[in-house]
């Protein structure tokens, strides 16, 4: 049985874990804790997604069937990373959050990045992944309502999601090349990863206007017919 907070703890939880102890966990492992300990790094930051879906949980009745639909998004994003080049992760991250609320966003983002890393590479990026795809998740559950009713407002979002991500990666990136944050290696390695970033914002673009409609609708009837 799912133990939900009371509503005064939930709306702290719902803020405090994505913007304060998540991004905490994720940096000092960067910056203080040894390298080597990645993987208990990862795992988390797996925890606290789990506990801050929990905390956007409302009814306990609707828990357990969240939690169903969010794993086979979760599943279907794993399987996404497979495909060359244009990858729909964030695509259907982005429409987990849009359809199953801002938590459930973030769980798809974060533990998406945690299974597929197993064939992939698990490392110190892994956390940093994690929490990037989680905001992009958290951020389209906030913003639920506009991009709905707007194309173009949902494929600006896709361009921000793709910059986005690049930026929190290119912190990474500076950590672990210097040891500490460097405002000009930073610029360098925004500059760098351009082509990329391009790219990659284009391919969540792509993605979300093709899922937008045939997704959209059957987690719409999900949603209605199972009340999550």
């Amino acid at each position: 049985m799912t133990v939900i907070p009371n509503q005064t703890v939930r709306k702290v939880l719902r803020y405090l874990i994505p913007f304060v102890a998540i991004p905490a966990l994720v940096l000092l492992g960067a910056t203080v804790f040894d390298e080597q300990r990645y993987l208990i790094l990862s795992l988390g930051v797996a925890v606290l997604a789990i506990l801050l879906f929990i905390a956007g949980i409302e009814k306990k009745n609707i828990g357990s069937r969240r939690m169903v639909i969010v794993a086979v998004m979760t599943a279907l994003a794993v399987v996404g990373r497979f495909i060359p080049v244009f990858k729909p992760i964030t695509a259907l991250c982005v429409m987990t959050g849009l359809y199953l609320g801002a938590e459930a966003g973030f769980l798809c983002g974060a533990m998406s990045v945690l299974i597929s890393n197993i064939y992939f590479g698990q490392g110190p990026w892994t956390p940093f992944q994690m929490l990037g795809f989680g905001l992009i998740g958290l951020f389209a559950g906030y913003l639920s309502r506009p991009l709905l009713q707007s194309r173009v407002l949902l494929a600006l979002y896709g361009v921000i999601a793709g910059i986005a991500y690049s930026f929190i990666m290119d912190i990474w990136t500076v950590l672990w090349y210097s040891g500490g944050f460097d405002a000009h290696l930073y610029l360098a390695a925004i500059v760098s990863a351009l082509p990329y970033t391009a790219l990659y914002a284009v391919s969540n673009v792509g993605y979300l206007l093709l899922l937008r409609k045939p997704m959209g609708e059957k987690l719409g009837r999900i949603k209605l017919k199972y009340g999550v």
